[in-house]
């Protein structure tokens, strides 16, 4: 081969070379490989929103459990555990015994098939009797508890076969001030009161409402509201209706002056 032909080839060799290092010159693109980043991310989500349907499916509310248990009338047992439950852990056993009540204490329960009306009838078959010689201002021979002020009056209307001519007040706190409730008891005689636990403790409390002339308390113990809850199911009408059955109620039905009745 010619040595002049080697040199161009060396030449050529060179050249090529050059043009590789040649700065302003554009390397090859190549074509990036999208990363699986979405699997990534997305396995995390779903894990969190699974883990958030479980804990909504595991939360049940008191009304779903409720609605699922055949409704069974409340007997004297039910409102001896509530006291039991309620006191157990902060009361000795002989201040649990105090409060404890006999059979005796108890009117017969509503089986369900009761109308109040009927029920109150069969509790309190000399009422007409009662009622007339009823003279005392500041006391009910009836007390009547419930969950709300507008149970209060289903409960004050449905009443009206049984109650007669005899004079009902109203012992709760919608749109009825204290004052005038203490001012009605002090200057009228009144035979019934159907209110909510926690205005009638705080009659008794300001010494407006005098029990020692009461006769029956019934606790409308079986009747549910929208939501499936007993009066008993409410924390704060519980809390209430507790304080009040320890403080003045319990006592009377012990001394035998003073019947329970759960319709």
């Amino acid at each position: 081969m010619d040595p002049s032909e080697d040199e161009a080839i060396e030449k050529t060799s060179e050249n090529r070379t050059a043009a590789c290092q040649d700065p302003d010159s554009k390397p090859a693109v190549k074509k990036k490989r999208k990363q699986p980043t979405e699997c990534f991310l997305n396995q995390p989500e779903e894990k969190q929103e699974s883990t958030v349907k479980a804990k909504k499916r595991k939360k049940k509310k008191i009304s779903d459990v409720l609605q699922k248990s055949a409704p069974k009338p409340g007997v004297p047992a039910d409102l001896q555990n509530l006291l039991t439950q309620h006191f157990g852990e902060n009361r000795s056993i002989i201040e649990l015994e105090e409060l404890q009540l006999s059979d005796s204490c108890f009117l017969p329960a509503n089986d369900l098939t009761h109308s109040f009306s009927s029920y109150l009838k069969e509790i309190c078959p000399k009422w007409a009797k009662l009622r007339r010689s009823h003279k005392e201002k500041k006391s009910v021979v009836m007390l009547v508890l419930c969950s709300s002020a507008l149970r209060s009056l289903e409960l004050i209307k449905s009443m009206t076969a049984f109650k007669g001519d005899c004079r009902v007040l109203k012992l709760f706190a919608k749109h009825i001030k204290i004052k005038e409730q203490m001012n009605m008891l002090e200057k009228g005689v009144f035979h019934i009161g159907v209110g909510t636990p926690g205005r009638v403790k705080a009659l008794v409390e300001q010494d407006a409402l005098c029990l020692n002339s009461t006769k029956y308390m019934i606790l409308d113990w079986n009747w549910r509201d929208q939501k499936l809850r007993r009066m008993v199911d409410i924390p704060e009408i519980k809390k209430e209706t507790i304080d009040l059955l320890e403080k003045s109620i319990i006592k009377l039905c012990r001394d035998g002056s003073v019947k329970l009745g759960l319709f």
